[in-house]
Order: C-alpha cells, then structure tokens, then sequence
C-alpha cells in the first residue's frame, strides 16, 4: 500500500475540503455548525489560517483529497500568539488507515516548527473516541469537559478539551516572535 501524500491544501482542494466537512456537519458532531460551508467558502477559511503561515495539510491518497488537518489562531488577543487550535476531518471511507495520525502529526510539526507553545483541541462530543484517542497517542492530555454546551442532531453535546505544549511549553519565555494577532 502506497503511504498517503501529505501536502499544503491549495485552492483546487476546495471542492474536497467542502465536501469532506460537509459530511461531518450533515452526520457527525466533530464541528457543531449546522449548514454546511460552500467550497468558496472553505476555501476562505484555508486563506485566513495560512496567512498567519499556520498550515493547513491534506492527504491525498489515491490522487484524491481523503482529509485535511489544520492548525487555527486560537483566539484573536494577542497573548495567544503562542497558542492554535487543531482541527481534523477525514473522508468517511478514510477512517481506521492512519491518515489521522499522519496528518495530525505533520500539522504539529509545523508548529513546533514555528516556534509555537501550546496545541489545543476542542473535540466535539465526548462519545468521540477515535478523535480522543488519536489526540491522546500524539501526546496531547486532558484539559477539561465542557458539558452539554452545544445541542445538535437531536442530543446536548459535550466538548472534550485537550492540550500538547510544544518547545517546552510554559517552562521558559518564548524566543520565537508568535502569531500577528489583531486584537487587544
């Protein structure tokens, strides 16, 4: 079986992307939107991360688009400059190959990479064992639940905290210069 190429998702990807999130809005509760984004849309979403110089990976496998991952600013005050958020989606037909750890993985790379500190994931629906679990083999520990906070498909849904540190995380003041981030 030939290993899956991990690459920059560009904007040819978009019809990909929409239609693998797509599928995660309409089924699941890994992201608690409720209408599916258009391709133009995603598209957006992926120019606004990698304008920070965050990346924004897929794996392609076959010559098609079976995942992305992504790491996201997260959130606009500038004191998190050394902090994202990640995000993971795979085709269903991806599921249970090892495409998760290998994008997750290389999105974590590039942030190490970039000098960032601290890696959280916001994982919808604490009955999410497979997102959990790959979380936990990459390092990442539990950071909290927050219970009930989102209701969707019927059911009150939790979300799962958890976080990595990265190049030392808290032990010592960052050298690298962190995220431009707008807000005060």
């Amino acid at each position: 079986m030939t290993p899956p190429l991990i690459r920059p998702a560009v904007a040819a990807d978009a019809a990909a992307l929409a239609a693998i999130y797509g599928h995660h809005v309409l089924h699941g509760f890994g992201t608690f939107e409720e209408v599916p984004p258009s391709a133009a849309e995603m598209d957006q979403r992926r120019l606004a991360v990698v304008e920070h110089g965050l990346p924004w990976l897929v794996a392609e496998d076959a010559g098609r688009v079976a995942g992305f991952a992504y790491a996201a600013p997260f959130r606009p005050r500038a004191a998190y400059r050394y902090t994202v958020e990640d995000s993971i989606y795979l085709a269903p037909e991806a599921v249970g190959r090892g495409l998760g750890r290998a994008l997750l993985s290389a999105v974590l790379e590039a942030c190490e990479a970039a000098g960032l500190r601290q890696v959280v994931a916001v994982i919808g629906d604490s009955r999410n064992a497979a997102s959990i679990g790959l979380h936990r083999a990459l390092g990442f520990a539990p950071a909290g639940v927050g219970g009930s906070v989102g209701f969707k498909h019927g059911r009150w849904v939790d979300i799962v905290w958890m976080q990595k540190a990265l190049n030392g995380g808290a032990a010592s003041p960052p050298t690298a210069p962190g995220l431009t981030l707008t807000g005060h």
